[in-house]
């Protein structure tokens, strides 16, 4: 069997999706104070609680405090 040739298809440009710029997100700086979030008590300071709407949970271990 003789092979066939493929139909040339335009290339298809991808879609580029917008670049956020995140701004620090363990810290927040009010004037001359740095105020950090709540740190995970397991894991010891460096490990920043994720906040939720009725809870704080560490990613790293799993621990959740309830508010």
């Amino acid at each position: 069997m003789a092979k066939k040739e493929k139909e040339a298809k335009p290339k298809t440009k991808r879609k580029k999706h917008p670049s956020i710029k995140k701004g620090p997100t363990a810290y927040k700086i009010e004037g001359d104070k740095v105020i950090r979030k709540k740190s995970c008590p397991k894991c010891g300071a460096g490990v920043f609680m994720a906040e939720h709407a009725k809870r704080t949970h560490c990613g790293k271990c799993g621990f959740t405090e309830h508010k």
